[in-house]
């Protein structure tokens, strides 16, 4: 055989053996996600509450926003600590803040669908319920074309047919396991102690980045996450199916 026909021989056993690696890579990387499910996972109408792992793990989820104040110091104090977080967002607050999206997004934080305009939807029909998860996802994927939007969290946790119809969009209610009424400002102080003497093992926590001013949270966070990990926590993310 020559030189030239042994190349192009060897070229064409080449490209069929890339392509089938590429697709069993594709396939793997499909199956990795957070809570141990994949990011395929369908969702189902369980409203999930925790991490779906054992030990000493929890989620930080953030509602209510993108606020141009608080998210993006959040942001700052997460990329500074290497903790990836859930943010629930409001869809007319993303109008007013698409560049948060998309850093949100571009730092590896994950989406979670909060309607347009904070709607108390627990008598709502699901026809209505849908218009308004639709209307939220579509703002969402203005800002950040493509973004997968992994979950969706009932304002007031008022779920009535939300669970159901969110799952048959593909997104996971997400509910939480603790709350540390953030809204009210209490102070920096008393937010540190209620997250610290809250927090369980796999627990998900329920705090606030927009509707009002969240310095107190920002400042909080800044000082649990740090004590959290001297203590062994791990921070990820919340379960995608119940």
């Amino acid at each position: 055989m020559t030189p030239g026909r042994h190349r192009r021989t060897t070229n064409r056993l080449l490209v069929p053996l890339l392509l089938l690696g590429l697709s069993f890579g594709s396939a793997s990387i499909a199956q990795a996600g957070p809570g141990g499910a994949g990011l395929g996972a369908a969702a189902d109408a369980t409203v999930v509450d925790s991490t779906g792992q054992p030990g000493r793990t929890v989620a930080l989820t953030f509602d209510d926003g993108p606020n141009a104040g608080e998210t993006s110091s959040m942001l700052d104090l997460l990329g500074e600590h290497r903790v990836k977080a859930v943010f629930c967002l409001w869809g007319q607050h993303v109008r007013e803040n698409p560049e948060l999206v998309r850093r949100i997004v571009a730092e590896g934080h994950v989406l979670c669908n909060h309607t347009m305009r904070h709607e108390n939807m627990s008598t709502w029909s699901p026809a209505d319920i849908r218009a308004n998860l639709r209307a939220t996802n579509e703002v969402i994927h203005e800002a950040v074309p493509g973004a997968e939007i992994r979950y969706f969290r009932a304002p007031y946790g008022a779920w009535g047919e939300t669970p159901s119809v969110a799952a048959d969009m593909g997104m996971q209610p997400l509910g939480w396991s603790l709350s540390v009424a953030d809204w009210n400002r209490p102070g920096t102080d008393v937010l540190v102690r209620r997250l610290m003497g809250g927090i369980s093992q796999g627990g998900v926590v329920l705090l606030h980045d927009g509707g009002g001013d969240r310095g107190q949270t920002v400042r909080a966070v800044s000082r649990v996450i740090p004590r959290l990990r001297d203590e062994g926590w791990r921070f990820t993310l919340p379960a995608r199916s119940g």
